[in-house]
């Protein structure tokens, strides 16, 4: 199959388009797209991964700021019922809110703040993200050792994971850098409860802002009975416990919290010296 067309306009400072449309239906097929599903595909750029996605018989959304980009687009998929073309910044997109996917080569200056986007509120139903981000970006955030904030955030209720490499002569024009597929899939069951999200992102936030360990920023005796479980040391630092780790210390510190304070026995009055 032939590559498919590349924007003739110069793309924007940090954008490098796709060149092979054999790329992006093996992107897709990786991606399991059903047909019917909603997939965003953000900074459509030429509009290559949402060709390949409506081709796959999927909802598309394709989301793009640049104007004349956005032009193109909604010239190319004029006749296209499955794509819609939306002109939009996509850190500032307001998500659907039935479930959805996203397979997108997100723009390089930009791919923390989408994932952020997409990923920091646990209640966007986001089935799935498929991203083409910086390998520097993927590698932090799927990193085994040491983990970060947000990995630990993200992972509550997404598995994390690195499926593949994007050599730099993918895009048209090369980046300086590599890049990689970075994956996020819904856990059908969340490591934390939705519910409880805030008060674990903000254990997460005080722990790393401390960088102290951990059996020193929490009660010593939950502490050690999850690592005694879980197989760490009480003395390790935030960045070196995994998003499971952290979860199984959250539910046993908000237990420990939960339990209600035993009352001081009442004092006896002394004995009347009435006779």
């Amino acid at each position: 199959m032939p590559a498919a067309p590349v924007p003739s306009a110069r793309p924007p400072r940090g954008r490098h388009y796709l060149r092979s449309r054999a790329l992006a239906d093996d992107l897709v097929r990786d991606a399991c797209v059903q047909p019917g599903s909603l997939v965003l595909d953000l900074g459509s750029g030429g509009g290559i991964l949402a060709r390949a996605l409506a081709d796959a018989e999927a909802r598309v959304l394709a989301v793009e700021l640049d104007p004349q980009a956005a032009a193109g687009l909604r010239s190319r998929f004029a006749a296209e019922p499955r794509v819609t073309v939306l002109r939009a910044d996509a850190t500032r997109l307001a998500l659907p809110q039935e479930p959805f996917s996203v397979l997108a080569n997100l723009p390089f200056a930009a791919g923390t703040a989408i994932l952020r986007s997409l990923l920091d509120d646990a209640r966007v139903p986001v089935r799935q993200v498929d991203a083409i981000v910086e390998w520097g970006l993927a590698t932090k955030r799927t990193a085994v050792w040491p983990s970060t904030l947000l990995g630990c955030a993200w992972g509550a209720w997404h598995a994390l994971s690195l499926p593949r490499r994007v050599p730099r002569a993918c895009f048209a024009p090369p980046p300086s850098v590599d890049a990689a597929v970075f994956r996020a899939v819904r856990r059908a069951e969340p490591l934390v409860p939705i519910a409880e999200a805030t008060a674990y992102v903000a254990l997460l936030r005080r722990a790393f802002a401390a960088q102290a360990p951990v059996e020193r920023l929490l009660p010593r005796g939950a502490v050690r009975r999850v690592a005694h479980e879980l197989g760490f040391d009480p003395r390790a630092l935030p960045r070196d416990l995994d998003a499971r780790q952290w979860a199984a210390l959250h539910a046993a510190t908000a237990a420990r919290s939960a339990r209600p304070r035993r009352r001081a026995p009442a004092p006896r009055c002394p004995p009347s010296s009435r006779p």
